[in-house]
């Protein structure tokens, strides 16, 4: 019996450019490019999730749950934001999105971006190269099905 069920899924989205916008803005466009997040979404914690990641990245350092939990409390009182999505669960929750999407990976009990890299490359190396030219691949394969 086949399944129904995606092997592999991305959403992609095309925004504006990215004129004078802080950093947390630019990563909430990239959650929203990625389709982490939908457009007027009030619950924005996978913004701060990504955003807490990226600067421990830059810094080279691991991160356990808790103290991504921690420190998203933090960045989202110093934006003066609901603390809302703030439960252990939805931490985790947002952690396995940003694992699906190939941008985080877990190392023994800690995330961090993977291997440290810089998005640009994740996303060419990860995303770009390895992960949407399969996804094309699969459709190119049911669609000549198709037509047979």
């Amino acid at each position: 019996m086949i399944k129904d069920s995606a092997l592999a899924e991305i959403t992609l989205r095309r925004y504006e450019k990215p004129y004078e916008l802080t950093e947390r803005e630019l990563i909430k466009k990239i959650c929203l490019s990625f389709g982490l997040l939908q457009e007027g979404d009030s619950r924005d914690v996978v913004v701060d999730v990504l955003f807490i990641l990226i600067e421990a990245s830059k810094l080279k350092k691991e991160l356990s749950e808790e103290e991504i939990k921690n420190k998203v409390i933090d960045l989202r009182k110093s934006f003066k934001l609901e603390q809302k999505g703030i439960a252990n669960s939805n931490i985790r929750r947002q952690l396995k999105r940003l694992r699906d999407i190939l941008l985080v990976e877990k190392v023994s009990t800690d995330y961090r971006i993977i291997d440290f890299l810089p998005l640009s490359e994740i996303f060419e190396n990860k995303i770009e190269k390895f992960f949407i030219p399969q996804i094309l691949e699969r459709i190119k394969e049911y669609i000549k099905e198709l037509e047979k």
